[in-house]
């Protein structure tokens, strides 16, 4: 199977040969950027190509650090194409270009790099990565593998079906739209307890092997059929590339829905509970910048987030004949009208 049939690679040196990465300055440094998803053109510091103002973030967070791309930083760009059959392949394909550092996101790919090598060093974004067995340790990770986390601990989970409850006080089953792999580990369990917790009854929306529209086509169709009263969006990064997707789809068969990231709500998801991205993005740049500068990565602690943002699309919500609490209202980070 050929690398181009399944990756899509963007940026400096990808595709350059050995001996010409040689060729450039010792003071250049490589770093290979591997998305579950996304398109490596959105992995961008210009706003207008990505839509993303987390990568904005991230990018000027390095050059205010020392580092800009193109003069003293490589910016290898990979994405996975939500295919995660496919990803252990990138995942060596990268490693055999042997760069300075790898950002990998999500759990899938960390744990995959966990597995492909021992000596480049590992930044990652994760929900939790003592849960998921990446390392034994937040304060002192160990080995090549340092980062930051997207949630507190897997409890995140439960709060969110929490909220929903809030918001529709009488709801008593929701649905899990997840894929198998996610829907077995312990962030399922979390899943599992968090539901019980919040006195619901908690289904599966189980993804097939890959993350496609026609997969969420087949998922949301199933869940009209069953009559959905709410669903729950996972945290898995592959989800990110396919909001359009979901929200159009919950908006069809009118499902109230929450995520687990402010984007959705922005382009018409109901409600969403959050990290602050940018915020995350900027702390994955100085975590880079450490290990660049001659850090261990398993002696520099995780990022774990303390701030967490409540945003309601209040159009959505109109829309879907909900009426949102006062009180919960007054809670809100962010109310779209």
């Amino acid at each position: 199977m050929r690398r181009r049939d399944f990756i899509t690679v963007l940026g400096t040196a990808a595709t350059w040969p050995l001996a010409a990465r040689a060729q450039q300055p010792a003071k250049m440094k490589r770093i290979a950027f591997v998305h579950p998803s996304a398109k490596v053109s959105e992995i961008s510091s210009d706003i207008s190509v990505s839509g993303r103002p987390y990568y904005r973030a991230f990018f000027e967070e390095l050059s205010r650090l020392g580092y800009v791309e193109d003069q003293n930083l490589g910016v290898e760009r990979y994405s996975g194409e939500g295919r995660p059959e496919r990803y252990a392949e990138l995942v060596r394909d990268v490693v055999n270009t042997h760069p300075d550092l790898i950002v990998a996101v999500g759990a899938r790919l960390s744990l995959d790099f966990k597995m492909a090598t021992t000596t480049i060093p590992i930044v990652t974004i994760i929900i939790d990565p003592i849960a998921l067995g990446l390392v034994a340790s937040i304060a002192r990770p160990g080995g090549n593998i340092t980062g930051v986390t997207i949630a507190g601990g897997l409890e995140i989970i439960g709060k969110r079906m929490g909220l929903l409850v809030e918001a529709m006080p009488k709801l008593s089953t929701v649905s899990y739209l997840v894929s198998r792999p996610y829907w077995e580990d312990p962030r399922g369990a979390a899943a599992r307890e968090g539901a019980k917790q919040a006195g619901l009854s908690l289904k599966a929306a189980l993804l097939g092997s890959a993350f496609n529209e026609a997969e969420y086509q087949r998922v949301f169709k199933s869940m009209e059929q069953d009559r959905a009263a709410a669903l729950v969006v996972s945290d898995e990064a592959e989800h990110f590339a396919y909001r359009a997707t979901i929200i159009e789809l919950a908006a069809k068969g009118r499902i109230p829905a929450i995520y687990s990231y402010r984007e959705f709500v922005e382009v018409g998801g109901l409600m969403a509970y959050s990290i602050d991205q940018a915020e995350i993005y900027r702390h994955l740049a100085n975590l880079i910048d450490k290990i660049l500068r001659g850090a261990n990565p398993g002696d520099i602690p995780f990022y774990q987030p303390t701030k967490f943002e409540l945003s309601i699309n209040l159009k959505t919500a109109k829309a879907l004949g909900l009426e949102m609490p006062a009180m919960l209202l007054g809670r809100a980070d962010e109310v779209i009208e």
